[in-house]
């Protein structure tokens, strides 16, 4: 029979790692770096980094977004998930050409330091605390949605590994609902590797050595770069990562976190830590329900997932050749399951309000689109469409004769109801 300090020491393991808050740490990190890591290669690559200097990014970034998941997620009680510039990644990997090592590193310290500012100045959060929960919830949805197409995508090129996982997670999800995804994510690897789905030539072990490169400005590089590079993790990133946490009920102050990363991103720019920011897709997966029932236990689930990414950093090499070895199929058909129930929340919160649900609509399909503009992603441009469509629709106007007749008679006692229809909101109303 286990002594009393066993149990007790048991009963703090279940606490500080349940298994579906561990489990959506994990599928984070792992959907995260699988889906982007071949741009950040790329972006390297564009600079002429060295096989050592790449695999310093890798040190760099998972150290970096490993720290500040778990730090600000343990200070601020929240599930704040952080991630590298995917955007950012895709406009290195074009800016970057004649670009030297050291001028890049520039522009990475530039980029940070104007984040540092946006958080220290506060201006961030105050555009975002206007904008309302149905406009940050069909952003969010429309963010995701290509991940939940991507299931069935996926589904009609490699029906062998996908569709079992779509049963499993099924399956599990009537029976046996905390263990849907990781039911589906396992039934994914055994299939994928009885197929010889994986890619497991090259393993070479070794912890990653971080290698510094001193920075050097040149204005038409922090021009043409550094500015850029902020723009685009600002309105692509920062943006989405916020109305993440909004639409899951949390009011985390958001320049603290602002100014944590813009730190962090300083610090390690010299070691190819070119853009930290909220992550948005990634953190859906650690705020919603699967994470754990519990929303105040949810920051558990970010806590491991800055754990996992400093696994990440410190075996760079092995951790970047395991998931690039997986099969493209298995990334993407756990990543749409494991995003089902946000996307069908996002898409309630979004369409809740029957005055804001058409400019919800805009935000969705504009952001869906995945339209670029001037360099800035789809997410900038559907929360400004969203937002223009909302100014338009339900600005202020000229209260109709028939409301003001109401009000009047609101104040003056009950007036007769005139015949015809009557519409559910004042049927309610009278109530």
């Amino acid at each position: 029979m286990p002594s009393p300090r066993m149990t007790r020491l048991a009963q703090r393991i279940r606490s500080a790692a349940p298994a579906d808050a561990v489990t959506a740490g994990f599928l984070a990190v792992l959907i995260g770096i699988t889906s982007s890591v071949a741009i950040v290669v790329t972006a390297a690559e564009a600079a002429g980094a060295t096989p050592a200097q790449l695999t310093s990014w890798m040190f760099a970034l998972g150290i970096g977004m490993g720290v500040t998941c778990a730090g600000l997620s343990l200070r601020h009680r929240a599930p704040v998930v952080t991630a590298w510039s995917t955007p950012g990644a895709a406009l290195l990997a074009t800016g970057l050409h004649g670009v030297s090592m050291a001028e890049a590193t520039g522009a990475f310290l530039l980029s940070a330091v104007l984040v540092i500012v946006s958080g220290a100045t506060g201006w961030f959060e105050r555009v975002m605390d206007r904008i309302p929960v149905p406009l940050a919830s069909a952003l969010l949805a429309g963010v995701l949605v290509q991940f939940g197409t991507g299931l069935f995508t996926k589904m009609q090129h490699d029906f062998a590994v996908v569709f079992p996982m779509f049963a499993v997670y099924l399956a599990c999800k009537r029976w046996l609902p905390r263990y849907a995804v990781i039911g589906a994510l396992a039934t994914g690897v055994v299939v994928s590797a009885f197929r010889g789905s994986w890619h497991l030539q090259g393993l070479h072990v070794a912890l990653a050595e971080p290698v510094f490169v001193r920075p050097e400005f040149s204005w038409q590089v922090l021009i043409g770069v550094g500015l850029p590079l902020f723009v685009v993790t600002m309105a692509s990133q920062n943006l989405p990562g916020v109305a993440v946490l909004r639409g899951a009920g949390y009011r985390t102050p958001v320049s603290p976190l602002l100014t944590w990363t813009g730190i962090v991103n300083a610090v390690l720019a010299p070691f190819g830590c070119f853009g930290l920011n909220l992550a948005a897709i990634t953190a859906a997966i650690c705020t919603g329900e699967e994470a754990h029932r519990d929303p105040r236990r949810r920051y558990l689930a970010s806590v491991w997932a800055g754990l996992f990414y400093i696994t990440v950093g410190l075996f760079g090499g092995v951790v970047g050749w395991l998931l690039t070895a997986m099969p493209a199929s298995l990334v993407m058909g756990i990543a749409g399951l494991g995003l089902l129930g946000t996307i069908g929340g996002s898409l309630t919160a979004a369409l809740a309000d029957a005055r804001m649900r058409e400019a919800a609509v805009v935000t969705f399909l504009a952001t869906a689109s995945g339209m670029t503009l001037a360099g800035i992603g789809s997410t900038f441009w559907g929360l400004l469409a969203g937002v223009l469509a909302t100014v338009v629709l339900n600005g202020r106007r000229r209260e109709p004769a028939a409301a003001r007749e109401r009000e009047a008679g609101e104040e003056t006692g009950p007036a007769e109801r005139p015949a015809g229809p009557v519409s559910a909101a004042e049927e309610k109303a009278a109530r």
